[in-house]
């Protein structure tokens, strides 16, 4: 089972990782590729955007396909962050690296059972300063929300799921989307 958790930055991914692998520690937990990078980074940007989407989508590729995983992000996340970073500079990402990462990505999802995303609720808000990037983590939550409706990038294989909710409910609708993966 190849589990992938995805949304804005500060939307309870890593939390909601911690819970539920330590309750599964039969799954091997793959950090967010931010931690994999070599270079630091004053902002963010197209082309830590880009490094990140590489990283997310060699390791979906990665080891024994039977593997049970859970990983923060998946390529699909960086792609997201490409479209939100144009919405939110005025820039635009040239078409022909754009058509590249769309189909690393496309590649990379088709390893994946189960997406699981953490839009942006005021239900379920979670306080972040204005350090980080408020504007890019709203472009970035509604882009990704869209991309996930579309099946050439995420696949027809791919169960997709939105998780709202207080970080119990978050666990066990994880949980639920679990066992009907593996029983349903």
């Amino acid at each position: 089972m190849r589990i992938v958790i995805s949304g804005t930055h500060a939307s309870g991914k890593s939390t909601l990782i911690a819970d539920f692998a330590a309750r599964h520690p039969a799954f091997v937990v793959l950090p967010d590729p931010f931690e994999l990078l070599d270079e630091t980074w004053d902002a963010p940007g197209a082309g830590m955007f880009a490094a990140q989407l590489r990283i997310a989508a060699e390791r979906l590729g990665e080891g024994d396909p039977s593997a049970d995983l859970i990983a923060e992000r998946g390529p699909l996340d960086f792609v997201a962050y490409l479209l939100a970073l144009d919405e939110v500079q005025g820039t635009s990402t040239p078409r022909d690296l754009l058509a590249r990462y769309t189909s690393i990505t496309a590649r990379a999802m088709r390893a994946v059972d189960l997406l699981v995303v953490l839009p942006l609720s005021a239900r379920d808000e979670i306080h972040v300063g204005a350090d980080e990037h408020l504007a890019l983590r709203t472009a970035m939550n509604d882009v990704l929300l869209e991309l996930i409706d579309d099946p050439e990038l995420v696949g027809d294989g791919v169960t997709v799921a939105e998780v709202t909710g207080d970080r119990d409910e978050r666990l066990a609708t994880l949980e639920a989307l679990l066992d009907d993966q593996l029983h349903g």
